[in-house]
C-alpha cells in the first residue's frame, strides 16, 4: 500500500466512524456501547474504526494549535517556543537506539534507559513541530527516530522493565499517530517495522498491567496500552485499557462514598486493612481526592493524574466517557493536590502533617476536559495550572501540555 493511500485511509475511516457514529453504533455524546464479549460489558463496537489522529491529540486539537501559534497566541505560543527551544527540537537530533533496554530498580547502571525515553520524546516533539509549522523536515526526524529503534530493537528486561516500557511506548504511539495520519513520507517498510517493535517489545509488557505495584505503574501501562491500541487498531487491547482504567482509578483516587477503607486493586494481594494501610503509605485517615501515592509523594500522585487523564482523552476522541465515569474522583484528587502544592497548610491527619510538593507538569489535560468542556469549578487546580504554565515536559511521559490542551476543547 503506497503512502498516499494511507493518508486516503485515513479520511475514510474518519469518515466511516463518523457514520457509524450517526447511526447509533456509538452514543451520541462519547459515551459507551452496550455490546457484550463473555459477559464482558465493551466500551465500543468491535468493528467500529477509530478515530485518526486520536491518541490523546486529535486532528481538530492540532489545527486549533496551529492557528493559535501562527497568530502569536497566548499561552499556546510561549509554549510553542518552550517546545521548539528544548533539546528534542534539535534539527540535528540523533537517535541512540539499543537492542535491548535494561532497567534496573536499584543503583545498578542502566542500559538505554534514558536514551529510549528521551528519543521517544523527540519523536513526538517533531511530529507536533511537523503539524504546527508544515515543515516536511520535522516529520522526516520523527521518521528517522522511530525507525533506527524499530530496527534494533527487541526486548525490555531487569525489574523496572515495565515502567520503562510503559514511559517510552506512550511517547512513540503519540508521535506515530501524529504522523502517520498527516504525512506521506513514511514509507511501507518502515511503518510495518515500528509497529512490529510495538507489537512485540512494548505492548505484552503493558497490557496487563501491574496490580501489586503502586497505583502510577498499572495508570501509565494503561495510558501505553491505550495510545497504542488505537495506533494498531487493536480493539481487544483498547477493551484491556479501559478495564485496567476503571478498575485501578477507584483503586488510586479515594472518595469517602468507598466507605471506610480504599478499593483493594483488583487481582492484587492487597485486601486486608492492615495491607491496605501499608500499601497506602501509611495513611489511617482518608478524605475525597487523596492517592495511594500521596503520602510517598505528590510527583507520583501527579504521575497518576496525568496518565489518568491522558486515557480517558484518548478514549474521548474514539467515543468512550471514560471521563464520565471518574470525574468526580479526578475533580477531587486535583483540587486536594494542587491546594497541597500551592502551599496550603498540611494537617497532621494527613501523612503525618509532612507531605512532599513535587508535582510535575501534569494538569493541563484534565483540567481542559473538567473546566472547559465540563464547566465545573476547580479554583485550586485554574490557580496552579496558570502558576506552571507553559507546562513543560517531565523527561519521562508527560510533554507540551499547555500546547496542546490548554482551552482546546
Amino acid at each position: 500500500m503506497a503512502a498516499a493511500d494511507r493518508r486516503g485511509r485515513g479520511v475514510r475511516v474518519l469518515l466511516a466512524a463518523a457514520l457509524a457514529l450517526t447511526l447509533g453504533l456509538a452514543t451520541a455524546a462519547c459515551g459507551g456501547s452496550d455490546d457484550k464479549d463473555d459477559g464482558v460489558r465493551r466500551a465500543r463496537a468491535a468493528d467500529l474504526p477509530f478515530s485518526h489522529p486520536g491518541v490523546l491529540v486529535s486532528k481538530k486539537q492540532l489545527d486549533r494549535v496551529r492557528a493559535h501559534v501562527a497568530a502569536r497566541q497566548e499561552p499556546w505560543f510561549t509554549a510553542y517556543e518552550q517546545m521548539r527551544a528544548s533539546k528534542y527540537a534539535a534539527n540535528g537530533y540523533t537517535a541512540k537506539p539499543y537492542p535491548v533496554v535494561a532497567c534496573p530498580p536499584d543503583l545498578r547502571p542502566g542500559q538505554g534507559c534514558v536514551e529510549e525515553r528521551e528519543d521517544a520524546l523527540a519523536a513526538y516533539t517533531h511530529a507536533l513541530l511537523y503539524n504546527i509549522t508544515g515543515d516536511r523536515a520535522h516529520a522526516a526526524k520523527a521518521v528517522q527516530i522511530m525507525d533506527a529503534w524499530s530496527r534494533v530493537l527487541t526486548r525490555h528486561t531487569e525489574a523496572n522493565a515495565g515502567l520503562q516500557t510503559a514511559w517510552a511506548a506512550t511517547s512513540w504511539a503519540r508521535a506515530a499517530e501524529a504522523v502517520r495520519y498527516t504525512y506521506d513520507g513514511w514509507t511501507d517498510g518502515e511503518l510495518l517495522r515500528f509497529e512490529r517493535m510495538l507489537r512485540n517489545a512494548y505492548l505484552p509488557q503493558v497490557r496487563d498491567g501491574s496490580a501489586d505495584f503502586n497505583g502510577n505503574w498499572d495508570l501509565v501501562m494503561a495510558d501505553a496500552t491505550i495510545g497504542m491500541a488505537v495506533f494498531l487498531d487493536d480493539h481487544e487491547a483498547f477493551e484491556r485499557a479501559v478495564h485496567h482504567f476503571r478498575t485501578r482509578v477507584p483503586a488510586y483516587f479515594y472518595l469517602k462514598s468507598d466507605g471506610p477503607l480504599p478499593v483493594s486493586p483488583e487481582g492484587s494481594g492487597i485486601t486486608t486493612e492492615p495491607q491496605l494501610e501499608k500499601y497506602w503509605f501509611g495513611q489511617k485517615t482518608f478524605a475525597d481526592g487523596l492517592s495511594q501515592e500521596t503520602c510517598r509523594n505528590f510527583k507520583h500522585a501527579s504521575y497518576s493524574l496525568a496518565a489518568t487523564a491522558h486515557i480517558a482523552e484518548t478514549a474521548w476522541h474514539q467515543g468512550v466517557d471514560l471521563y464520565g465515569e471518574a470525574k468526580d474522583r479526578l475533580r477531587a484528587a486535583l483540587e486536594f493536590h494542587s491546594r497541597y502544592q500551592l502551599g496550603a497548610a498540611v494537617p497532621g491527619w494527613l501523612c503525618g502533617g509532612r507531605v512532599q510538593r513535587d508535582m510535575g507538569p501534569d494538569t493541563e489535560v484534565a483540567l481542559n476536559h473538567l473546566h472547559g468542556r465540563l464547566g465545573l469549578d476547580l479554583p485550586e487546580t485554574r490557580r496552579l495550572t496558570a502558576r506552571q504554565r507553559p507546562e513543560g515536559t517531565d523527561d519521562l511521559f508527560v510533554a507540551w501540555e499547555t500546547l496542546t490542551h490548554a482551552e482546546n476543547t
